[in-house]
Order: C-alpha cells, then structure tokens, then sequence
C-alpha cells in the first residue's frame, strides 16, 4: 500500500458562516492540493470534509496519515466512531459527514494525528490559509 499523508483544515467565517477547506496529499515529493467550501456551514463540517475531500481523491487503497488541527476530527476518527455507529449516529454532530467519512475511508488504512493549529506546523499553516481563502470566496459571493 502506498503510504500517503493527508494534511487538512477547515474554516467558517461565523459558526455558521461561509466556510471553506483545505487539504494537502502528499505522497513521497509528490503533492496535491485539494479545495473548496460551502455557503452556509459550520468549522467543524470544513474540517471533517477536508478529510473526507482528501481521501475521496485517492483513487486505490493507501495507507493514510490524516494530520489535523481538529480534535474534533481526530478523536471522531480515533475514539468516538466505533461507538457512534454502535448508536446509530444518535444525537452525533454532522452524522451525514460521519457516514460518508465512514464510505470514503473504507478502502483505506487510516491513523489519525492531531497537531496544535497556528504552532507553526507548515503544512497545516497551508492548509489554513486555504481554507480561509475557500471561505472568502463564499462570504464575496466568488465561488462561481
């Protein structure tokens, strides 16, 4: 299995707001950089559909390091998930963004790893000043 590490972030400008995401997949000295938003949504939804955007471009099974400034996302990924499919997603966050996380994942092996955000960590600064700039667009109404 290739070994890839997916980079991620996600921004909303107002809780909820315009927000946008952002991703970096890297794969040895390759890279690729992954975008978008939505209108009318929440950081927590930006920063799980960062992941989700992410690993839905991978197009074989691979080996993922998912990198994330989002407790929220890594310990949904690492502690909360089994559980939560356990309840049937009751009274979870975002259960639509959980089942498809749960779909797009699947084919993978994934290890979920938190870093402290705006600590200087380049990658997740990149993936920052994506998604803000994703959320932007939205919150201008340039997301045509």
């Amino acid at each position: 299995m290739k070994k890839i590490t997916l980079f991620s972030d996600g921004s909303a400008l107002g809780n909820p707001g315009p927000g946008g995401y952002g991703a970096i997949l890297r794969y040895g000295d390759k890279e690729r950089i992954i975008r978008g938003g939505e209108a009318h949504t929440t950081n927590n939804r930006m920063e799980l559909l960062g992941v989700i955007e992410g690993l839905r471009a991978l197009k074989e099974p691979c080996d993922v390091t998912i990198i994330s400034d989002s407790s929220y996302v890594i310990k949904g990924i690492n502690e909360w998930l089994e559980g939560w499919i356990k309840r049937n997603f009751a009274k979870v966050k975002n259960p639509d963004l959980w089942q498809e996380y749960i779909r797009v994942s699947a084919p993978h092996r994934i290890e979920g790893v938190w870093v402290r955000g705006h600590n200087g960590h380049i990658e997740n600064e990149q993936c920052d000043v994506i998604a803000k700039e994703e959320a932007e667009k939205f919150k201008k109404g340039l997301n045509n």
